[in-house]
């Protein structure tokens, strides 16, 4: 048997990874003077709280080398071999962490998605249904390669504070931002973010320019289902977006997602965000 794991920054819901038995290793959150584990005693309700009532953004730790080398070593009693599937390399030092921690052990192999949030948890998914279909480990690690190159993710921040505050961007552009109602499209070029255009008006004309953005007029989009992500408490947002890709009419399916801490703490609350996979 072979087992996946991954980072809690998969972002996949609760249900798909009882399904598959994948195992997640969370993300340490610093709150105050405390370190929390992402997705096990922090959520993103707790950041928002915090941040509101003016305390300091919060910031992210990889996990460590430790944590990962008790984990494979746990799950190795029990299985074969252990496929982990890390957030991006370029993005945070778990990719590198769990190579260390894998060169202790046999029949341990790392992949990185060169991605985050729910683009990873694709390739999270892609892996775990390989193994369950009896693919080796090398062949799970080449379809994987294969994915990462294929996979678009993208989103779009209603606010800038929390990038302000976390020292992602200046104070001087986050008043002028906020004032013309500016709002970033943020996109994982070659593993790393970039802000790639710029939207303005209300986030819910926002979220519909967005997605018409990136779906309109394309041919090369495996349309056998497509994620949607976001990191709002109400459901406008979210009904927004799915009225949008429920006309589109091109998906089989349309998997959603809440986006969890790490996300969170980068780009704080009413971010919506896309997940694609092209043909090629």
């Amino acid at each position: 048997m072979i087992k996946i794991t991954t980072d809690s920054t998969c972002d996949l819901p609760e249900a798909l990874l009882r399904e598959y038995d994948i195992t997640v290793l969370p993300l340490g959150i610093v709150k105050g003077e405390g370190l929390f584990r992402d997705g096990v005693d922090i959520h993103p309700a707790d950041i928002a709280a915090h941040v509101d009532a003016g305390g300091a953004i919060t910031t992210t730790n990889a996990v460590n080398t430790a944590d990962y080398l008790d984990c494979f070593s746990r799950l190795l009693k029990t299985c074969d071999a252990v496929v982990h599937v890390n957030l991006g390399s370029k993005i945070s030092s778990c990719h590198q962490n769990a190579r260390i921690a894998a060169a202790e052990l046999s029949n341990v192999y790392v992949a990185d998605s060169d991605n985050i949030t729910v683009g990873m948890g694709e390739l999270v998914l892609r892996a775990a249904r390989a193994a369950r279909a009896g693919h080796t480990p090398e062949e799970i690690l080449a379809e994987l390669e294969d994915l990462r190159r294929r996979m678009e993710v993208s989103f779009v921040l209603d606010r800038l504070d929390y990038m302000k505050r976390g020292g992602r961007c200046s104070a001087v552009t986050a008043i002028g931002a906020n004032l013309l109602k500016l709002h970033p499209c943020i996109e994982v070029v070659d593993g790393k973010l970039a802000v790639t255009k710029k939207y303005r008006g209300s986030m819910e004309r926002v979220v519909s320019d967005y997605l018409h953005d990136r779906l309109d007029g394309r041919d090369d989009i495996d349309t056998e289902r497509i994620w949607l992500v976001d990191s709002a408490f109400g459901p406008e947002l979210a009904d927004a977006a799915r009225a949008v890709l429920q006309a589109d009419g091109r998906f089989g399916q349309i998997l959603e997602s809440k986006a969890g801490c790490t996300i969170f703490s980068h780009c704080g609350p009413n971010t919506v965000g896309l997940a694609i996979l092209r043909r090629q």
